[in-house]
Protein backbone atom coordinates (compact mmCIF):
# COMPACT_ATOMS: atom_id res chain seq x y z
CA UNK A 1 0.00 0.00 0.00
CA UNK A 2 3.09 2.50 0.84
CA UNK A 3 4.75 1.39 -2.12
CA UNK A 4 1.56 2.08 -4.18
CA UNK A 5 0.71 5.59 -2.96
CA UNK A 6 4.45 6.61 -3.11
CA UNK A 7 4.46 5.39 -7.23
CA UNK A 8 1.02 7.53 -7.70
CA UNK A 9 1.96 10.83 -5.20
CA UNK A 10 5.40 10.60 -7.62
CA UNK A 11 3.31 10.76 -11.15
CA UNK A 12 1.51 13.31 -10.01
CA UNK A 13 4.07 15.30 -9.07
CA UNK A 14 6.02 14.52 -12.30
CA UNK A 15 3.07 15.41 -13.77
CA UNK A 16 2.61 18.61 -12.26
CA UNK A 17 6.41 19.48 -13.00
CA UNK A 18 6.00 18.48 -16.62
CA UNK A 19 2.90 20.46 -17.31
CA UNK A 20 4.06 23.98 -15.94
CA UNK A 21 7.20 23.84 -17.66
CA UNK A 22 6.46 22.74 -20.83
CA UNK A 23 4.59 26.84 -21.58
CA UNK A 24 8.25 28.26 -20.58
CA UNK A 25 10.10 25.45 -22.88
CA UNK A 26 8.11 24.77 -25.72
CA UNK A 27 6.46 27.20 -28.44
CA UNK A 28 2.96 28.14 -28.55
CA UNK A 29 1.85 25.61 -25.31
CA UNK A 30 0.63 27.87 -23.06
CA UNK A 31 -2.79 26.87 -22.43
CA UNK A 32 -1.24 24.10 -20.16
CA UNK A 33 -0.86 26.42 -17.40
CA UNK A 34 -4.90 26.19 -17.19
CA UNK A 35 -4.71 22.12 -15.98
CA UNK A 36 -1.02 22.48 -14.68
CA UNK A 37 -1.87 22.99 -11.44
CA UNK A 38 -4.36 19.87 -11.11
CA UNK A 39 -2.13 17.10 -10.17
CA UNK A 40 -0.72 19.02 -7.34
CA UNK A 41 -4.03 19.94 -6.23
CA UNK A 42 -4.69 15.84 -6.62
CA UNK A 43 -1.98 15.43 -4.41
CA UNK A 44 -2.72 17.53 -1.77
CA UNK A 45 -6.45 15.95 -1.81
CA UNK A 46 -5.18 12.20 -1.38
CA UNK A 47 -2.69 13.28 1.24
CA UNK A 48 -5.50 15.08 3.29
CA UNK A 49 -7.63 11.57 2.72
CA UNK A 50 -4.94 9.59 3.88
CA UNK A 51 -3.34 11.89 6.52
CA UNK A 52 -0.37 11.34 5.04
CA UNK A 53 2.57 12.75 7.41
CA UNK A 54 5.50 15.30 6.05
CA UNK A 55 3.42 16.06 3.22
CA UNK A 56 5.36 19.62 3.05
CA UNK A 57 8.67 17.86 1.36
CA UNK A 58 6.22 16.33 -1.85
CA UNK A 59 5.03 19.25 -2.66
CA UNK A 60 8.45 21.25 -1.87
CA UNK A 61 9.73 18.67 -4.28
CA UNK A 62 7.38 19.83 -7.20
CA UNK A 63 7.91 23.09 -7.16
CA UNK A 64 11.76 22.09 -7.13
CA UNK A 65 11.54 19.95 -10.33
CA UNK A 66 9.33 23.01 -12.04
CA UNK A 67 12.04 25.26 -11.32
CA UNK A 68 14.95 23.16 -12.13
CA UNK A 69 13.34 22.61 -15.16
CA UNK A 70 12.52 26.20 -16.55
CA UNK A 71 15.30 27.85 -15.01
CA UNK A 72 18.45 25.53 -14.62
CA UNK A 73 19.83 27.67 -17.49
CA UNK A 74 21.01 30.28 -14.82
CA UNK A 75 23.78 28.11 -13.73
CA UNK A 76 25.10 29.58 -16.99
CA UNK A 77 26.43 32.59 -15.59
CA UNK A 78 26.39 31.37 -12.08
CA UNK A 79 26.03 27.62 -10.77
CA UNK A 80 25.72 29.08 -7.13
CA UNK A 81 22.99 31.52 -8.00
CA UNK A 82 21.10 29.01 -10.15
CA UNK A 83 21.26 26.62 -6.84
CA UNK A 84 19.86 29.34 -5.09
CA UNK A 85 17.44 30.66 -7.16
CA UNK A 86 15.70 27.59 -7.85
CA UNK A 87 15.82 26.05 -4.04
CA UNK A 88 14.41 29.88 -3.10
CA UNK A 89 12.23 30.46 -4.77
CA UNK A 90 10.30 27.26 -5.12
CA UNK A 91 10.55 27.38 -0.76
CA UNK A 92 8.84 30.80 -1.15
CA UNK A 93 5.96 28.87 -3.50
CA UNK A 94 5.87 25.71 -0.56
CA UNK A 95 5.38 28.10 1.82
CA UNK A 96 2.05 30.25 0.32
CA UNK A 97 0.75 26.39 -0.79
CA UNK A 98 1.17 25.33 3.29
CA UNK A 99 -0.29 28.59 4.38
CA UNK A 100 -3.61 27.21 1.89
CA UNK A 101 -3.03 24.10 3.36
CA UNK A 102 -3.03 25.79 6.68
CA UNK A 103 -6.62 27.69 6.00
CA UNK A 104 -7.70 24.34 4.62
CA UNK A 105 -7.43 23.01 8.53
CA UNK A 106 -9.71 26.10 9.41
CA UNK A 107 -12.04 26.86 7.10
CA UNK A 108 -14.63 24.78 4.64
CA UNK A 109 -15.56 25.00 1.19
CA UNK A 110 -14.43 27.16 -1.42
CA UNK A 111 -12.97 29.52 0.97
CA UNK A 112 -9.60 27.96 1.40
CA UNK A 113 -8.46 27.98 -2.55
CA UNK A 114 -9.48 31.26 -2.91
CA UNK A 115 -7.23 31.90 -0.52
CA UNK A 116 -4.75 30.11 -1.96
CA UNK A 117 -5.18 32.03 -5.46
CA UNK A 118 -5.40 34.77 -3.47
CA UNK A 119 -2.13 34.66 -1.72
CA UNK A 120 -0.32 33.19 -4.34
CA UNK A 121 -0.80 35.99 -7.11
CA UNK A 122 -0.19 38.60 -3.37
CA UNK A 123 2.98 36.81 -3.53
CA UNK A 124 3.64 37.32 -7.10
CA UNK A 125 2.78 41.03 -6.49
CA UNK A 126 5.43 41.67 -3.46
CA UNK A 127 7.94 40.02 -6.35
CA UNK A 128 7.49 42.61 -8.64
CA UNK A 129 6.66 45.56 -7.01
CA UNK A 130 9.23 46.15 -3.02
CA UNK A 131 10.70 42.55 -2.37
CA UNK A 132 14.89 43.46 -3.10
CA UNK A 133 15.11 39.37 -3.13
CA UNK A 134 12.81 39.51 -6.42
CA UNK A 135 13.02 36.61 -9.03
CA UNK A 136 9.33 36.75 -10.87
CA UNK A 137 10.35 34.87 -13.61
CA UNK A 138 8.11 32.07 -13.19
CA UNK A 139 4.88 34.46 -12.50
CA UNK A 140 2.01 32.21 -13.57
CA UNK A 141 0.68 34.66 -16.10
CA UNK A 142 4.47 34.72 -17.91
CA UNK A 143 2.97 31.23 -19.17
CA UNK A 144 1.46 32.81 -21.83
CA UNK A 145 4.71 35.20 -23.03
CA UNK A 146 5.25 32.60 -26.15
CA UNK A 147 1.13 31.84 -26.81
CA UNK A 148 0.26 36.06 -27.09
CA UNK A 149 -2.80 35.25 -29.20
CA UNK A 150 -5.18 34.23 -25.86
CA UNK A 151 -3.89 37.11 -24.05
CA UNK A 152 -4.57 40.53 -26.01
CA UNK A 153 -6.78 41.44 -22.88
CA UNK A 154 -3.02 41.86 -20.54
CA UNK A 155 -3.87 45.71 -21.87
CA UNK A 156 -6.51 45.80 -19.46
CA UNK A 157 -5.45 43.45 -16.59
CA UNK A 158 -1.67 42.67 -16.73
CA UNK A 159 0.59 39.50 -16.68
CA UNK A 160 -1.33 38.80 -12.96
CA UNK A 161 -4.52 38.72 -15.00
CA UNK A 162 -2.73 35.74 -16.47
CA UNK A 163 -1.91 34.67 -13.03
CA UNK A 164 -5.39 34.92 -12.19
CA UNK A 165 -6.81 33.39 -15.36
CA UNK A 166 -4.46 29.99 -14.15
CA UNK A 167 -5.83 29.93 -10.92
CA UNK A 168 -9.88 30.26 -12.26
CA UNK A 169 -8.83 27.56 -14.86
CA UNK A 170 -7.29 25.21 -12.39
CA UNK A 171 -9.97 25.57 -9.67
CA UNK A 172 -12.95 25.79 -11.37
CA UNK A 173 -11.89 21.82 -13.17
CA UNK A 174 -10.43 20.68 -10.21
CA UNK A 175 -13.73 21.52 -8.39
CA UNK A 176 -15.93 19.97 -10.50
CA UNK A 177 -13.81 16.67 -10.75
CA UNK A 178 -14.17 16.59 -6.79
CA UNK A 179 -17.69 16.64 -7.45
CA UNK A 180 -17.94 14.32 -10.21
CA UNK A 181 -15.14 11.33 -7.82
CA UNK A 182 -18.07 12.40 -4.51
CA UNK A 183 -20.92 11.50 -6.31
CA UNK A 184 -22.69 15.01 -5.35
CA UNK A 185 -23.28 15.60 -9.31
CA UNK A 186 -26.09 12.99 -9.32
CA UNK A 187 -27.72 15.07 -6.64
CA UNK A 188 -28.29 18.15 -8.25
CA UNK A 189 -30.84 19.41 -10.92
CA UNK A 190 -30.19 20.62 -13.99
CA UNK A 191 -29.64 24.32 -13.75
CA UNK A 192 -26.68 23.36 -11.42
CA UNK A 193 -25.43 21.21 -13.59
CA UNK A 194 -25.43 23.40 -16.73
CA UNK A 195 -24.56 26.33 -14.20
CA UNK A 196 -21.22 23.97 -13.29
CA UNK A 197 -20.42 23.25 -16.63
CA UNK A 198 -21.05 26.55 -18.16
CA UNK A 199 -19.14 28.25 -15.57
CA UNK A 200 -15.69 25.97 -16.07
CA UNK A 201 -16.17 26.49 -19.62
CA UNK A 202 -15.99 30.05 -19.13
CA UNK A 203 -12.94 30.03 -17.13
CA UNK A 204 -11.26 28.42 -19.48
CA UNK A 205 -12.50 29.75 -23.07
CA UNK A 206 -13.82 33.38 -21.82
CA UNK A 207 -10.30 35.10 -21.62
CA UNK A 208 -9.95 33.61 -25.13
CA UNK A 209 -12.68 34.87 -26.98
CA UNK A 210 -12.21 38.34 -24.98
CA UNK A 211 -8.57 38.13 -26.36
CA UNK A 212 -10.07 38.29 -30.12
CA UNK A 213 -11.90 41.50 -29.47
CA UNK A 214 -9.19 43.12 -28.24
CA UNK A 215 -7.19 44.49 -31.05
CA UNK A 216 -4.25 47.47 -30.55
CA UNK A 217 -5.20 50.67 -32.98
CA UNK A 218 -2.63 51.26 -35.72
CA UNK A 219 0.08 53.30 -34.75
CA UNK A 220 0.96 56.66 -36.48
CA UNK A 221 3.28 58.28 -37.03
CA UNK A 222 6.69 55.72 -37.58
CA UNK A 223 10.44 56.36 -36.53
CA UNK A 224 12.93 54.81 -38.83
CA UNK A 225 15.43 52.12 -36.41
CA UNK A 226 18.17 50.53 -37.10
CA UNK A 227 19.41 47.25 -34.32
CA UNK A 228 23.31 46.37 -34.40
CA UNK A 229 23.72 43.25 -32.61
CA UNK A 230 27.82 42.94 -32.62
CA UNK A 231 27.99 39.27 -30.84
CA UNK A 232 30.79 39.68 -28.35
CA UNK A 233 31.42 36.86 -25.73
CA UNK A 234 30.72 38.88 -22.74
CA UNK A 235 33.00 36.09 -21.29
CA UNK A 236 35.94 36.89 -23.75
CA UNK A 237 35.21 40.51 -25.03
CA UNK A 238 37.88 42.91 -22.59
CA UNK A 239 40.44 39.95 -23.20
CA UNK A 240 40.56 39.25 -26.42
CA UNK A 241 39.21 42.07 -28.74
CA UNK A 242 39.57 46.04 -27.20
CA UNK A 243 37.45 48.81 -26.79
CA UNK A 244 38.37 50.07 -30.05
CA UNK A 245 38.45 47.01 -31.93
CA UNK A 246 34.45 46.50 -30.81
CA UNK A 247 33.48 50.21 -31.81
CA UNK A 248 35.26 49.70 -35.37
CA UNK A 249 33.46 46.06 -35.60
CA UNK A 250 29.88 47.74 -34.62
CA UNK A 251 30.10 50.92 -36.49
CA UNK A 252 31.03 48.51 -39.63
CA UNK A 253 28.53 46.84 -39.25
CA UNK A 254 25.79 49.81 -38.66
CA UNK A 255 27.22 51.17 -41.85
CA UNK A 256 25.92 48.70 -43.51
CA UNK A 257 22.35 50.15 -43.42
CA UNK A 258 20.78 52.07 -45.63
CA UNK A 259 21.75 55.94 -44.85
CA UNK A 260 20.21 57.14 -48.34
CA UNK A 261 17.64 58.76 -46.33
CA UNK A 262 17.87 61.89 -44.24
CA UNK A 263 14.80 60.93 -41.90
CA UNK A 264 15.68 60.75 -38.11
CA UNK A 265 16.89 57.11 -37.45
CA UNK A 266 17.62 55.67 -33.93
CA UNK A 267 20.30 53.35 -33.76
CA UNK A 268 20.21 50.56 -30.83
CA UNK A 269 23.37 48.88 -29.32
CA UNK A 270 23.18 46.64 -26.37
CA UNK A 271 23.29 46.65 -22.68
CA UNK A 272 27.15 47.09 -21.33
CA UNK A 273 28.08 47.84 -24.82
CA UNK A 274 30.88 49.97 -23.66
CA UNK A 275 32.72 50.11 -20.08
CA UNK A 276 34.18 52.13 -17.52
CA UNK A 277 32.27 55.28 -18.57
CA UNK A 278 33.12 58.11 -15.66
CA UNK A 279 29.73 59.89 -15.79
CA UNK A 280 31.18 63.51 -15.25
CA UNK A 281 33.27 62.67 -18.27
CA UNK A 282 31.68 61.45 -21.07
CA UNK A 283 32.48 63.70 -23.69
CA UNK A 284 35.94 62.24 -23.38
CA UNK A 285 35.32 58.83 -23.48
CA UNK A 286 36.56 56.73 -26.42
CA UNK A 287 33.41 55.27 -27.65
CA UNK A 288 31.19 58.53 -27.32
CA UNK A 289 34.17 60.02 -29.49
CA UNK A 290 34.37 57.37 -32.30
CA UNK A 291 30.38 57.73 -32.17
CA UNK A 292 30.55 61.06 -32.72
CA UNK A 293 32.91 60.77 -36.23
CA UNK A 294 29.37 58.44 -37.16
CA UNK A 295 26.85 61.16 -36.35
CA UNK A 296 29.24 63.53 -38.59
CA UNK A 297 28.83 61.74 -41.86
CA UNK A 298 25.08 60.49 -41.19
CA UNK A 299 23.73 63.57 -38.64
CA UNK A 300 20.21 62.03 -38.81
CA UNK A 301 21.01 58.99 -36.63
CA UNK A 302 20.85 59.04 -33.09
CA UNK A 303 22.72 56.47 -31.06
CA UNK A 304 20.97 55.03 -27.67
CA UNK A 305 23.44 52.66 -26.76
CA UNK A 306 24.24 50.65 -23.02
CA UNK A 307 27.79 51.46 -20.60
CA UNK A 308 29.12 50.23 -17.74
CA UNK A 309 29.25 53.62 -15.89
CA UNK A 310 31.31 54.89 -12.69
CA UNK A 311 30.30 57.92 -11.00
CA UNK A 312 32.78 59.53 -8.50
CA UNK A 313 32.37 61.56 -5.60
CA UNK A 314 33.93 62.94 -2.62
CA UNK A 315 33.09 62.63 0.91
CA UNK A 316 34.25 62.48 4.50
CA UNK A 317 32.95 59.14 4.73
CA UNK A 318 31.36 56.52 2.73
CA UNK A 319 28.03 58.64 1.09
CA UNK A 320 26.42 55.06 0.19
CA UNK A 321 26.43 51.46 0.86
CA UNK A 322 27.58 50.43 -2.29
CA UNK A 323 30.36 52.92 -3.05
CA UNK A 324 33.85 51.99 -3.50
CA UNK A 325 36.85 54.08 -2.16
CA UNK A 326 39.36 54.73 -5.07
CA UNK A 327 41.78 55.95 -2.65
CA UNK A 328 42.37 59.34 -3.91
CA UNK A 329 42.05 62.88 -1.87
CA UNK A 330 41.14 66.15 -2.45
CA UNK A 331 41.14 68.78 0.25
CA UNK A 332 40.79 66.01 2.82
CA UNK A 333 38.50 64.02 1.31
CA UNK A 334 38.60 60.54 0.26
CA UNK A 335 37.48 59.56 -3.78
CA UNK A 336 34.65 57.01 -3.94
CA UNK A 337 32.98 55.88 -6.55
CA UNK A 338 29.03 54.47 -7.20
CA UNK A 339 28.64 52.28 -10.14
CA UNK A 340 25.62 51.88 -12.87
CA UNK A 341 24.50 49.68 -15.16
CA UNK A 342 23.51 52.55 -17.77
CA UNK A 343 21.80 53.37 -21.28
CA UNK A 344 22.88 56.93 -23.39
CA UNK A 345 21.70 58.68 -26.06
CA UNK A 346 23.82 61.06 -28.26
CA UNK A 347 23.09 62.71 -31.63
CA UNK A 348 24.91 65.03 -33.77
CA UNK A 349 24.90 67.70 -31.39
CA UNK A 350 27.58 65.72 -29.28
CA UNK A 351 25.16 66.33 -26.18
CA UNK A 352 24.00 63.13 -24.34
CA UNK A 353 21.26 61.73 -21.76
CA UNK A 354 21.99 59.02 -19.35
CA UNK A 355 19.63 56.78 -17.87
CA UNK A 356 20.66 54.39 -14.90
CA UNK A 357 19.08 50.57 -14.85
CA UNK A 358 16.55 50.58 -11.84
CA UNK A 359 15.86 47.20 -11.69
CA UNK A 360 18.80 45.09 -10.24
CA UNK A 361 19.82 41.50 -10.63
CA UNK A 362 20.24 39.99 -7.25
CA UNK A 363 23.75 39.16 -6.44
CA UNK A 364 25.78 40.49 -9.91
CA UNK A 365 24.03 43.97 -9.53
CA UNK A 366 22.54 44.20 -6.03
CA UNK A 367 23.43 42.98 -2.77
CA UNK A 368 19.48 43.04 -0.91
CA UNK A 369 19.42 44.08 2.18
CA UNK A 370 22.99 45.36 2.66
CA UNK A 371 22.78 46.23 6.46
CA UNK A 372 22.34 42.34 7.32
CA UNK A 373 24.42 40.54 4.27
CA UNK A 374 27.63 42.56 4.03
CA UNK A 375 28.11 42.61 8.01
CA UNK A 376 26.96 38.81 7.57
CA UNK A 377 29.81 37.70 4.73
CA UNK A 378 32.28 40.01 6.56
CA UNK A 379 31.73 37.88 9.47
CA UNK A 380 32.32 34.78 7.70
CA UNK A 381 35.44 36.03 6.12
CA UNK A 382 34.59 37.57 2.91
CA UNK A 383 34.94 40.63 1.84
CA UNK A 384 30.96 41.84 0.29
CA UNK A 385 29.95 45.41 -1.01
CA UNK A 386 26.91 45.51 -2.64
CA UNK A 387 27.79 45.86 -5.85
CA UNK A 388 25.37 48.42 -7.99
CA UNK A 389 22.64 51.27 -7.17
CA UNK A 390 20.02 52.08 -9.77
CA UNK A 391 18.03 55.12 -10.12
CA UNK A 392 15.50 55.67 -7.99
CA UNK A 393 12.52 57.26 -10.06
CA UNK A 394 11.98 56.24 -13.49
CA UNK A 395 12.67 58.23 -16.93
CA UNK A 396 12.48 58.53 -20.29
CA UNK A 397 15.49 59.14 -22.82
CA UNK A 398 14.70 61.58 -25.69
CA UNK A 399 15.77 61.74 -29.47
CA UNK A 400 15.28 64.80 -31.66
CA UNK A 401 12.27 64.71 -34.19
CA UNK A 402 9.96 66.82 -36.89
CA UNK A 403 7.29 66.82 -34.16
CA UNK A 404 10.00 67.75 -31.20
CA UNK A 405 11.66 65.46 -28.52
CA UNK A 406 10.56 61.70 -28.97
CA UNK A 407 10.26 60.04 -25.36
CA UNK A 408 11.96 56.50 -25.45
CA UNK A 409 11.20 54.15 -23.14
CA UNK A 410 14.76 52.17 -22.54
CA UNK A 411 14.38 48.97 -20.44
CA UNK A 412 17.83 47.91 -19.54
CA UNK A 413 18.09 43.80 -19.44
CA UNK A 414 16.20 42.61 -16.38
CA UNK A 415 13.52 45.10 -16.22
CA UNK A 416 12.04 44.19 -18.87
CA UNK A 417 10.69 41.14 -16.59
CA UNK A 418 8.58 43.89 -14.78
CA UNK A 419 5.46 44.59 -16.51
CA UNK A 420 4.24 47.61 -13.92
CA UNK A 421 7.24 48.84 -13.91
CA UNK A 422 7.51 49.55 -17.94
CA UNK A 423 4.35 51.33 -17.41
CA UNK A 424 6.40 53.98 -15.84
CA UNK A 425 8.10 54.31 -19.07
CA UNK A 426 4.84 54.69 -20.99
CA UNK A 427 3.55 57.05 -18.00
CA UNK A 428 6.59 59.29 -18.44
CA UNK A 429 5.61 59.68 -22.05
CA UNK A 430 7.30 56.80 -23.72
CA UNK A 431 6.03 56.55 -27.26
CA UNK A 432 7.99 53.65 -27.71
CA UNK A 433 10.09 50.98 -25.72
CA UNK A 434 13.48 50.22 -26.67
CA UNK A 435 14.89 46.77 -24.80
CA UNK A 436 18.77 46.74 -24.77
CA UNK A 437 20.43 43.65 -23.19
CA UNK A 438 23.14 40.94 -23.11
CA UNK A 439 21.30 37.67 -22.92
CA UNK A 440 25.10 35.64 -23.57
CA UNK A 441 26.00 34.73 -20.47
CA UNK A 442 23.42 31.96 -20.19
CA UNK A 443 24.99 30.36 -23.58
CA UNK A 444 22.24 28.60 -25.63
CA UNK A 445 19.30 27.88 -23.39
CA UNK A 446 16.11 28.59 -22.81
CA UNK A 447 17.28 31.69 -21.10
CA UNK A 448 17.21 34.11 -23.81
CA UNK A 449 13.72 32.78 -25.51
CA UNK A 450 12.25 33.19 -22.50
CA UNK A 451 13.50 36.79 -21.99
CA UNK A 452 12.94 37.82 -25.91
CA UNK A 453 9.02 36.73 -24.72
CA UNK A 454 9.29 38.66 -21.98
CA UNK A 455 9.31 41.83 -24.18
CA UNK A 456 6.09 40.96 -26.11
CA UNK A 457 3.84 40.64 -22.67
CA UNK A 458 5.02 44.08 -22.14
CA UNK A 459 4.38 45.51 -25.62
CA UNK A 460 0.17 43.84 -25.03
CA UNK A 461 0.31 45.86 -21.71
CA UNK A 462 1.42 49.27 -23.00
CA UNK A 463 0.52 48.57 -26.93
CA UNK A 464 3.84 50.42 -27.78
CA UNK A 465 6.15 48.85 -30.58
CA UNK A 466 9.39 47.31 -29.05
CA UNK A 467 12.67 47.77 -30.26
CA UNK A 468 15.37 45.60 -29.10
CA UNK A 469 18.67 44.90 -28.83
CA UNK A 470 20.57 42.40 -28.07
CA UNK A 471 24.36 41.89 -27.69
CA UNK A 472 24.09 38.63 -29.16
CA UNK A 473 20.63 37.83 -29.68
CA UNK A 474 17.81 37.58 -30.11
CA UNK A 475 16.94 41.22 -31.20
CA UNK A 476 13.93 41.96 -32.71
CA UNK A 477 10.88 44.61 -33.76
CA UNK A 478 7.94 43.28 -31.71
CA UNK A 479 4.36 44.93 -32.63
CA UNK A 480 1.58 46.44 -30.13
CA UNK A 481 0.23 42.51 -29.89
CA UNK A 482 2.99 40.81 -29.02
CA UNK A 483 3.79 39.38 -32.52
CA UNK A 484 7.64 39.41 -33.40
CA UNK A 485 7.68 41.33 -36.69
CA UNK A 486 11.41 40.21 -37.49
CA UNK A 487 13.94 39.27 -35.89
CA UNK A 488 17.74 38.10 -35.73
CA UNK A 489 19.51 34.79 -35.64
CA UNK A 490 21.20 33.63 -32.14
CA UNK A 491 25.01 34.10 -31.93
CA UNK A 492 25.86 35.51 -34.86
CA UNK A 493 26.47 39.32 -35.69
CA UNK A 494 23.73 40.69 -37.26
CA UNK A 495 21.77 44.21 -38.40
CA UNK A 496 17.83 45.04 -38.19
CA UNK A 497 15.91 47.75 -40.30
CA UNK A 498 12.56 48.72 -39.63
CA UNK A 499 10.01 50.74 -38.63
CA UNK A 500 8.15 50.91 -35.41
CA UNK A 501 4.90 52.89 -35.24
CA UNK A 502 4.91 55.61 -31.93
CA UNK A 503 1.80 55.99 -29.83
CA UNK A 504 0.96 58.37 -26.80
CA UNK A 505 -2.62 56.60 -25.98
CA UNK A 506 -2.20 54.75 -22.59
CA UNK A 507 -4.00 51.57 -21.92
CA UNK A 508 -6.28 50.74 -19.01
CA UNK A 509 -3.12 48.89 -17.48
CA UNK A 510 -0.74 51.51 -17.82
CA UNK A 511 -3.03 54.39 -16.66
CA UNK A 512 -4.56 52.26 -13.47
CA UNK A 513 -2.04 49.80 -12.66
CA UNK A 514 -1.93 46.10 -11.55
CA UNK A 515 -5.34 45.87 -10.46
CA UNK A 516 -5.57 42.14 -10.13
CA UNK A 517 -2.49 41.98 -8.08
CA UNK A 518 -3.65 44.78 -5.81
CA UNK A 519 -7.37 43.16 -5.12
CA UNK A 520 -5.17 39.86 -4.33
CA UNK A 521 -3.33 41.40 -1.59
CA UNK A 522 -6.39 42.53 0.08
CA UNK A 523 -8.02 39.86 -0.23
CA UNK A 524 -5.21 37.63 1.29
CA UNK A 525 -5.03 39.50 4.17
CA UNK A 526 -9.04 39.50 4.29
CA UNK A 527 -8.51 35.41 4.28
CA UNK A 528 -6.00 35.33 6.54
CA UNK A 529 -7.48 37.06 9.25
CA UNK A 530 -10.54 35.19 8.75
CA UNK A 531 -8.90 31.98 8.93
CA UNK A 532 -6.65 33.18 12.11
CA UNK A 533 -10.30 34.89 14.18
CA UNK A 534 -11.78 31.15 13.45
CA UNK A 535 -8.81 29.48 14.67
CA UNK A 536 -9.05 31.52 17.88
CA UNK A 537 -13.49 31.23 18.30
CA UNK A 538 -12.97 27.15 17.98
CA UNK A 539 -10.17 27.42 20.89
CA UNK A 540 -12.68 29.31 22.80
Amino acid sequence: MVKRQTLIFGALTLAFALLMSLPWLVPHVGWLALVGFLPLLILERLATEYKVKHFWWWHYGAFVLWNAATTWWVGGATVGGAVFAILANALQMSVVFGAFRWVKRRTRGVLPYVFLAAAWIAWERYYLTVAEISWPWLVLGNAFADTTGLIQWYEILGTLGGSLWVWVSNLSLFGLMVALSDGRVANWNAKARVAALGGTLLALFGPMVWSAFEKPEPSEPTLKVVIGQPNYDPYEKFQSLSRADQDKRYLALIEQADWTSDEPTLVLAPETFTSRVFTDRVLEHETFLRFQQFLRKHPQATFLYGASTIERLFSYARPHDCAYDLGQEADGKHLWALTHNSAFVTDTAGVYQMYHKSKLVVGTELTPYPKVFIPLENLLGGNLMAKDVGQKEISCLTMKSPNGNLPIGTAICYESVYGEFCTGYVRKGAQLLAVITNDAWWGNTPGYRQHLNYSRLRAIETRRWVARCANTGISAFISPDGKIVDRTPWWEPALLEGRVGLSTEQTFFVRYGDVVGRTSVFLFLLLLAAALFRGSTRKQ
